[in-house]
């Protein structure tokens, strides 16, 4: 290297290096000690001590935490709802009418608003009391429910939440996704003489796949870490039945204190969105990729 490219090599290091030395400490540290951890039990009060994989076993024969996992995969069905639905208003906003920006702004506001805050809101809305759910069922002449303290209710009631939630970011991308495609492509489709679902099916859809891919992959993580709105909704009830796997970890790490446990839980659950992940980026991210 020359003298001007050590010196620039020693200009672009010390600008890196806040960011460096808070991922060693913040993430980098953390994870090789939560490894460390698995391989322990440790309870905070007495010495960590080596178990080696004890707690991996411990968890394969674990059905709690099985269903706990089965939790997590029920909450994940509200992803493909939300695609549809997001690409369904994406469809029917592209277009140059008056107060569309508005009406996306409406649509994107949940996103920007924090969980918790909505997560309260809807547990109001869910009072089997004074909720304004059951008060539009009262209306329709239906009985109320009592969804958040009901086994059957409770996860849909969650489950609702969430699309509602979701629903304005997977609206945007599906919107910029859209506005990106060519205008030539649709215009001289039309002159051939495909009507608008041929063209939406064979020209729309199939140029939205990098966004479908993202969507996806993003939306399998974001499930796998739901938490926040189930502990502020139900608290893992009634009797663990919209308890995810992330709300179990916190009992054994900050109620029980089996913080080994826990951290092997962590990395089991890493370990599930890593192939989740891998297998998504085989199936459709190379098919992306080539047909880009």
């Amino acid at each position: 290297m020359t003298a001007a490219r050590r010196r620039e090599a020693r200009a672009a290091f010390l600008f890196l290096s806040p960011s460096l030395l808070g991922l060693l400490i913040f993430v980098i540290v953390p994870v090789v000690a939560s490894f460390a951890l698995s391989l322990t039990r440790w309870d905070l009060v007495t010495p960590p001590r080596f178990a080696g994989l004890a707690n991996y076993a411990a968890l394969i024969r674990d059905a709690e935490f099985w269903h706990s996992l089965g939790n997590t995969m029920v909450f994940m069905l509200t992803l493909p709802v939300s695609l549809a639905l997001a690409l369904f208003l994406a469809v029917l906003m592209n277009r140059p009418l008056r107060g569309l920006a508005i009406l996306r702004a409406v649509y994107f506001l949940p996103v920007i608003t924090t969980l918790v805050a909505v997560s309260l809101l809807w547990r109001w809305i869910f009072n089997p009391d004074y909720g304004l759910m059951n008060a539009a069922l009262v209306k329709l002449g239906l009985s109320p429910l009592p969804w958040l303290a009901s086994t059957v209710w409770a996860k849909p009631a969650i489950m609702l939440m969430s699309l509602w939630k979701g629903l304005g970011y997977h609206l945007l991308v599906y919107l910029a996704a859209l506005q990106g495609i060519p205008r030539h492509l649709h215009e001289a489709a039309e002159l051939d003489g495909a009507g608008s679902w041929s063209r939406f099916w064979r020209i729309t859809f199939p140029l939205l796949a990098p966004a479908h891919f993202f969507l996806l992959v993003i939306g399998v993580i974001w499930g796998f870490q739901i938490f926040d709105s189930v502990y502020v909704m139900t608290e893992g009830g009634p009797a663990g039945s919209t308890a995810p796997v992330l709300y179990y970890l916190y009992q054994k790490a900050f109620q029980w204190f089996e913080m080994g446990y826990a951290s092997a839980i962590a990395w089991a659950l890493f370990a599930f969105m890593f192939l989740a992940t891998w297998l998504q980026w085989r199936s459709l991210g190379r098919r992306e990729g080539a047909t880009a």
